[in-house]
């Protein structure tokens, strides 16, 4: 089964990261990677742009309108994800404490079994 690893980020908690713990991250994160595609369990990934990068596309009595985004009233924002391929869940929640965003303190790894795809 396919399994959703969301990685939501608080650039608040990033921000006081020091350079070395932020370099950690990105390494760890190639580690990870080489780990899940050696599994067979790795089937994509992508990182996001950061919200002011952002746009909304809201249709209004027909009328398309695109403002700047995302106004979530939140902190934190979907900063990218892997799809992975697992035998079951618990390996899906074992690879997913193998992110190196699971370790700090403010942010977390989100695991959400796929229900449906189409063109994957």
């Amino acid at each position: 089964m396919k399994y959703l690893l969301v990685l939501n980020i608080n650039p608040d908690v990033l921000a006081a990261l020091s350079e070395d713990e932020q370099q950690a991250i990105f390494s760890g994160h190639e580690k990870f990677m080489a780990l899940v595609k050696e599994s067979g369990e790795f089937h994509s990934t992508v990182a996001l742009a950061e919200p002011a990068k952002t746009a909304v596309v809201k249709v209004r009595d027909g009328v398309p309108a695109v403002t700047d985004g995302p106004f979530l009233e939140a902190k934190e924002f979907l900063a990218g994800y892997y799809l992975l391929d697992c035998a079951t869940p618990e390996r899906a929640y074992e690879l997913a404490a193998m992110i190196p965003d699971a370790s700090i303190e403010g942010l977390g790894v989100e695991v959400r079994p796929v229900v449906h795809e189409v063109g994957l």
